[in-house]
């Protein structure tokens, strides 16, 4: 929506970054009653959200944040072919006793958190994926799981946004935020304008926003490398994993087989798109042949990298940002592509004055110790009391 002519308004909500959480955030606050504005540096859902492999795998997510992913993978399901998803089921490998034993300490944990994951000898593995490498000595399986055509999640937030009566600029990179009276100034190249609420869901680009406030967080950046192969034959049904979590791999309805894992490339976000490594990608490319040995026989068609965000204890950032009022921020959501729908509508509910579903991650836990003193002198004395609309 192009926003002529409004920059003289005070927005409810400015939500920083069209990616999924940004998106999923924003659209609550609208379809709660609020008059939102969403800005994205570049196009909408290009960013990690729209350059990722696209797995939704329940397999890969930490037992803490199980709920979460149960919830947001059912919001895909849900989305359907509007986000091209497909539950094909997953198996993760162990090649050695020792990957062995970490598969089954870490997906025994996982199916104690609700996962619907088993166990299960080689020779199901060879019922269910005949042409992966005969030296799988243990593998774990998970029907649910899935994933969803990345390159989609642009189109289909763009018509929710819409939906949701939230104003989307594109193209606007916000370089400053400072603090007004009654809220908070959005500075773009061209562009400037004002809100009583702020979200920060930025990726990796949050942490630098949220210290121009005066709220230093400990964000760093991954440069996880994709990969995609030209079109083969029918190898692989369900998704592929190992042990390890450095390998993911699909083949997608056309043929073309990605591949992923994590593995890094090499880049700064504050200094343009990452770079592939060959080092890493071949060790990558490496791994998925022994997995799959036919891919001896693929080309390589592209690679390319992605900036994952993270802070020390690896779990989100998702809750109010420490000495400021009306100030959120949603970042470092590992498996984010699977929890990101939904952690979104919880962060959307803790703005609207609602209690979420399930809590969320708070963000003080990194503050200096009189920032947090200073937060939980504020929520003493104002409570709930703070106005909504």
């Amino acid at each position: 929506m192009s926003g002529a002519g409004s920059e003289g308004r005070t927005w409810d909500a400015a939500v920083i970054g069209g990616g999924i959480m940004g998106a999923a955030t924003a659209i609550r606050l609208g379809l709660g009653g609020l008059r939102v504005v969403l800005l994205e540096a570049g196009a909408l859902g290009m960013g990690a959200s729209g350059v990722n492999a696209g797995t939704l795998s329940l397999q890969i997510k930490r037992a803490r944040l199980m709920p979460y992913a149960l919830r947001g993978h059912a919001l895909w399901r849900a989305a359907g072919e509007r986000v091209g998803f497909h539950q094909t089921g997953g198996l993760t490998l162990a090649f050695t006793e020792q990957e062995a034993a970490v598969l089954t300490e870490r997906m025994t944990e996982r199916r104690e958190a609700g996962a619907p994951i088993e166990l299960i000898a080689p020779g199901r593995v060879r019922a269910l994926a005949p042409r992966l490498s005969d030296r799988v000595l243990l593998a774990s399986w998970c029907p649910v799981d899935g994933y969803a055509n990345s390159s989609l999640t642009g189109s289909y937030y763009r018509a929710a946004l819409r939906e949701a009566g939230v104003e989307l600029r594109e193209g606007r990179r916000v370089e400053r935020v400072v603090r007004e009276a009654r809220g908070y100034r959005l500075e773009a190249p061209g562009a400037s304008l004002s809100a009583r609420r702020l979200v920060l869901a930025a990726g990796a680009w949050s942490g630098r926003l949220a210290a121009g406030l005066g709220c230093p967080l400990p964000v760093h950046a991954r440069v996880n490398t994709v990969s995609v192969t030209t079109r083969m034959p029918r190898l692989v049904d369900c998704i592929v994993g190992h042990a390890t979590g450095l390998l993911t791999l699909k083949q997608s309805d056309n043929g073309s087989v990605l591949i992923g894992g994590g593995w890094q490339g090499r880049g700064d976000p504050d200094r343009g798109p990452g770079a592939v490594v060959a080092e890493s990608l071949l060790t990558n490319l490496r791994l998925a042949q022994y997995a799959l040995p036919d891919l001896a026989r693929a080309r390589l068609l592209r690679s390319w990298t992605g900036y994952e965000a993270h802070v020390p204890d690896f779990y989100p950032l998702a809750g109010a940002l420490p000495g400021l009022e009306e100030a959120y921020v949603l970042a470092c959501v590992r498996g984010g592509y699977t929890i990101g729908p939904y952690i979104g509508r919880l962060l959307g509910d803790l703005i609207l004055g609602r209690e979420p579903e399930l809590p969320l991650f708070d963000p003080g836990r990194f503050a200096a110790p009189e920032t947090r003193s200073r937060r939980e002198e504020e929520e003493r004395v104002d409570g709930d009391e703070r106005p909504i609309g």
